[in-house]
């Protein structure tokens, strides 16, 4: 069995059974955006909170 059908089936089990679609596809959402940042942060594709706040103030300065 691949990773990502095991995945769902633990999803789909820790889930209640008065679930519906839209909880399904938004844990899945939401699993999906905390594997990608694990990914960036793993990767130092991350910014500081120094750049943050700069990036911020220069569009905000727009």
């Amino acid at each position: 069995m691949n990773v990502a059908k095991s995945e769902v089936q633990h999803i789909l089990n820790s889930m209640p059974d008065e679930c519906d679609i839209e909880d399904l596809h938004y844990r899945l959402y939401v699993l999906s955006k905390i594997k990608r940042g694990q990914e960036a942060v793993k990767n130092s594709d991350t910014f500081t909170q120094d750049e943050v706040r700069d990036r911020i103030a220069k569009k905000w300065q727009k």
